[in-house]
């Protein structure tokens, strides 16, 4: 009877204790979710302020790579959210904040890339298979243009466009002495409009322009230069900046690579210039705002409706006027999908994103397994890492001159839209397949010994 009622008093004893861990756990488990005290590894957040932390960004392996080889220092300046939230905690003791800032700064030393510098005036090292700085091993005296190819000679009355068409070589758009460019950008510029139509295709509003004897691409000025892209907008939702077009071709020209078409700035008269010679689907769209602006929209994929119209002030408007291509007609390009192309997902992710070998599959593909094309490809990183453009999703190339052939640097009006960030993943091509070509390290490092690529571009 004894041990019966010592096993009752035990039972109930443990039923005790079970039942007060349990309300012990489920008080700490509200408690982490309402105030967040730090059990589920999140930041600190009042309860009133409760928001949805995403996965760490930091996971994937070009973010691997940042973290475990690179400084931790933002060193493009750019405030982080973090620094943001303790900026508004601790407004009232900045004193005390630039106090502690100071004795913990530290000068910065400069670093001359001695090593790097040799490896490329010197050559160490330097192949067409092995290394990282490379070269592509190509034939550079085999340069024929597109008039040679088409056996076609700049005729007295070839207009610009036609003459800058014709010298279109196998290794770039034009040479670095071309005498046509910048005649090219001052008639883009200054002739005067007879037609305009809406561009098909595309994601947002461009309109074609026509010259009395060539076209351009007009993409419109839809906020100030100084605004940025908006922090709650996806890569492939972002607003277009006319003037990213315009400081590509300039970046792009800078860097030495002149595989960028001319593109020049331009301010229109959207009455005369616009809608008196725009056919009749455009014209639809065009109407007065409450402001007394006159505005349109077009038809396209994003932002072509009333509520995000571009309008003029009161009807002169800025935008960017890229020369046109040669026709398809006359000469072919093909199209290829880029093999580090962002998933264009809101939740998933691409291939190289998490697969650290992905550089090795790559060159497996044909035309990256020889030739230029693979290190051509390190070039448009590093001229898309610049621009902050991560809307590269396919590239073009011209079928006249085959696989062995330069890839076209079009459509950047996604570029330079977060001033004060550098997105690493960018860089992605170079970091997993680690190379570079050797005359591009070369142009980086001049301009990191004697001038920057800022100051050279403006």
């Amino acid at each position: 009877m004894k041990f019966t009622i010592r096993m009752i008093r035990i039972r109930d004893k443990l039923m005790l204790g079970l039942s007060a861990f349990a309300i012990l756990f489920t008080i700490l488990l509200v408690m982490d979710l309402q105030m967040d005290l730090g059990y589920s590894g999140h930041h600190l957040v009042p309860s009133h302020g409760r928001v949805r932390v995403g996965d760490d960004p930091n996971t994937g392996t070009i973010y691997n790579f940042r973290r475990r080889y690179l400084q931790r220092t933002n060193a493009s300046k750019e405030q982080t959210s973090g620094d943001m939230s303790g900026t508004t905690q601790n407004s009232g003791k900045d004193g005390e904040n630039v106090g502690r800032e100071s004795r913990t700064e530290k000068t910065e030393v400069h670093d001359n890339f001695r090593d790097l510098v040799d490896l490329v005036e010197k050559g160490y090292g330097v192949s067409v298979y092995e290394g990282v700085a490379r070269i592509s091993g190509e034939d550079h005296t085999y340069n024929p243009t597109i008039g040679e190819m088409k056996k076609i000679s700049p005729k007295k009355n070839s207009s610009t466009l036609e003459k800058f068409h014709l010298q279109i070589s196998r290794t770039e758009l034009y040479p670095q002495n071309s005498k046509y460019v910048d005649q090219l950008l001052h008639e883009i510029a200054t002739k005067p409009i007879v037609h305009v139509v809406q561009k098909e295709g595309g994601t947002q509003l461009k309109l074609q322009i026509n010259y009395s004897n060539m076209q351009a691409l007009f993409k419109p000025m839809r906020f100030p230069r100084e605004q940025q892209t908006l922090p709650n907008h996806f890569y492939f939702t972002d607003f277009e900046r006319h003037t990213a077009e315009i400081a590509a071709f300039h970046l792009d020209r800078l860097l030495g690579f002149r595989r960028a078409m001319p593109v020049t700035g331009r301010t229109l008269n959207l009455t005369t210039e616009i809608y008196q010679i725009a056919d009749g689907e455009l014209l639809k769209t065009f109407f007065v705002s409450p402001a007394g602006n006159i505005c349109f929209h077009g038809k396209c994929s994003y932002y072509c409706d009333t509520a995000h119209a571009i309008c003029g002030n009161p009807d002169t408007l800025e935008g960017s006027f890229a020369a046109f291509l040669p026709d398809k007609s006359f000469v072919a390009r093909k199209a290829w999908r880029h093999p580090w192309r962002r998933s264009y997902h809101k939740r998933k992710k691409a291939q190289w994103e998490h697969d650290s070998d992905y550089c090795s599959l790559v060159k497996e593909i044909p035309p990256y397994n020889e030739g230029r094309r693979l290190l051509d490809l390190m070039d448009m990183a590093v001229l898309d890492f610049l621009m902050g453009n991560m809307d590269r999703h396919h590239y073009e190339t011209f079928k006249i001159f085959g696989n062995n052939t330069f890839p076209l640097h079009l459509d950047h009006g996604r570029g330079f839209g977060r001033a004060f960030h550098d997105e690493i993943s960018i860089l992605a091509p170079i970091l997993q397949c680690c190379m570079i070509r050797q005359t591009t390290l070369s142009t980086l490092l001049n301009f990191r010994r004697w001038d920057s690529v800022g100051v050279s571009i403006r």
